[in-house]
């Protein structure tokens, strides 16, 4: 049993790392390339060489970035195969086909005309260069998508079937797959978010340009785009996040319940501005919080657009509890009553399998059909107890209000920069603005995968929404060997992470010596 739980928590462990240092490239890259391909825009347009050299400044940083981004999003992808066979047997008919599409065709595209950006200066005409610029923009975008579709699966499987016969999910319709709702709504978060940190970047390194006193008008110019987009870019992910909580709601209410300490809802349900909360043992279902700043009604506001309406918390999801439009009490299914379906699923799959044997077609279909009835909640019959559906209610929480405060800071230094860079320019020579570009850095990479660790953590314990939790998802392997290889991956990543880091400072250090806006042919 130790074993067990060593093996599931170091497997987890595993691929947290490498999917947190994969999303340190990936909104970069997203954000940088559309950035990149404006200035471009601006210089086909105006036919201004400056432009050209300012574009070429950045499209350099944008490269480098895109580089660590393929090496790590390679091996995440080899670690379903490697950790999470059972999972990768169980819906790889599902999970797969986005995978393989993101794959053929989004990276593909990207791989192609992120060569002619690079190589195309003076060998292929200025609108060519400038659509194949637009093209890598639009493949970084539509890689995401792909990886979006099979990630909001995981969170509100869809458009699938189960076949007891291969006892495995299998698609049933891929449209729904990839126009489930939290899929589009996950789509435009990540790549909104992706301007912004993009956005933020730009300012920042052209802070550091004005602080040293470098390249002045190229830096200038710079935070204007970047202010420009960065600014559209959290505004929009505002927008969509307001969307997530929506949908959230509906698909995942324990996670949202955990994202606001909730343990018992109420009409007209509060929102946490701000709060601690107590220690774990001394939590009780009226009064999780040792400290909290409400916002009235805030909530029900947030996911219903009604002031009255009934937000449940974690203990009533688990008991079951509701309350409809008219106020009154209902039951749901409890998940006491939610194990007790999911065990009667997996024992007709059991009872399948022996008629299967000894070719009992009447005794199948019935079997079949009582797996079907129940099969929504067949991952519950893996937990222990109701309780070990709860996520780890303290992470998700405080992530959460990281993400909000570290957001409503960056979305105050874009409005400024941005503002400072059309009418107030002597401000971008302050340097409590240059340092306030500067820091943002940090603070945008902090809010961006504060809002993965609420988005993976708060919907734990299952891979597979009701499904399949994780306990059940591994690969049958030692976990000295996970944890061998999470120990060689940190290394590596960190590595990886330091040489980035180091090139980049290196480019903008030199490059910014010479002036940035005459190109170098």
């Amino acid at each position: 049993m130790n074993e067990l739980v060593d093996l599931v928590d170091w497997s987890r462990a595993q691929f947290a790392l490498t999917a947190m240092y994969h999303w340190l490239f990936v909104p970069l890259t997203i954000g940088l390339s559309l950035i990149v391909a404006i200035m471009e825009s601006i210089y086909v347009h105006t036919g201004r060489e400056r432009w050209k050299g300012i574009t070429k400044f950045w499209m350099t940083l944008f490269g480098i970035n895109f580089a660590c981004g393929v090496a790590t999003g390679l091996i995440l992808e080899f670690e379903f195969g490697t950790n999470w066979s059972n999972y990768s047997w169980f819906v790889g008919d599902i999970f797969g086909a986005p995978l393989a599409i993101e794959g053929i065709v989004a990276f593909f595209m990207e791989a192609t005309f992120v060569a002619v950006m690079f190589f195309g200066w003076n060998r292929v005409s200025k609108r060519f260069h400038l659509a194949s610029t637009w093209l890598t923009a639009a493949g970084v975008s539509l890689s995401a998508l792909w990886i979006l579709v099979a990630n909001a699966w995981m969170q509100n499987p869809v458009g699938m079937r189960f076949d007891p016969a291969q006892m495995r999910n299998v698609m049933d319709n891929f449209f729904e797959v990839a126009f489930n709702p939290v899929a589009m709504n996950k789509f435009f978060h990540a790549v909104f978010s992706g301007w912004t940190l993009g956005g933020v970047f730009v300012v920042g390194v052209s802070c550091w340009l004005l602080w040293r006193k470098r390249n002045v008008s190229a830096a200038i110019s710079s935070v204007r785009v970047g202010g420009l987009v960065g600014l559209a870019g959290i505004l929009l992910t505002f927008w969509t996040g307001h969307g997530s909580a929506v949908e959230g709601a509906r698909v995942q209410p324990m996670k949202l319940a955990a994202m606001e300490g909730l343990y018992r809802g109420t009409t007209g349900q509060g929102l946490v501005g701000f709060g601690i909360l107590k220690p774990e043992g001394e939590r009780t279902d009226e009064e999780p919080l040792m400290f909290g700043i409400d916002i009235p009604c805030g909530l029900s506001l947030l996911i219903d657009g009604n002031t009255t309406s009934f937000v449940p918390g974690i203990c009533d999801i688990i008991d079951g509890i509701d309350i409809n439009a008219a106020g009154d009490t209902v039951c749901t299914v409890s998940y006491a009553d939610r194990i007790a379906l999911g065990t009667q699923a997996r024992e007709a799959l059991s009872r399948y399998n022996e008629a299967s044997r000894a070719g009992d077609s009447a005794a199948m279909e019935a079997a079949a059909a009582e797996v079907e009835r129940n099969f929504k909640y067949f991952g519950y019959s893996y937990l222990s107890s109701p309780e070990a559906a709860i996520p780890p209610v303290a992470l998700t929480f405080y992530s959460f209000r990281v993400m909000v405060i570290t957001g409503g800071l960056l979305l105050l230094v874009l409005v400024v920069a941005t503002f400072a860079s059309k009418r107030r320019r002597g401000w971008l020579e302050k340097g409590w603005l240059q340092w306030a570009g500067m820091l943002s850095i940090i603070l945008v990479w902090i809010c961006s995968q504060s809002g993965w660790i609420v988005a993976e953590v708060g919907r734990q314990p299952w891979v597979i929404q009701d499904l399949m939790p994780t306990g059940a998802a591994i690969s049958d392997i030692p976990s000295a060997s996970v944890k061998l290889t999470f120990w060689i991956f940190a290394v590596i990543f960190t590595g990886l992470l330091i040489a980035e880091i180091s090139i980049m400072l290196r480019y903008i250090s030199s490059a910014s010596k010479s002036n940035i806006e005459t190109p170098k042919h």
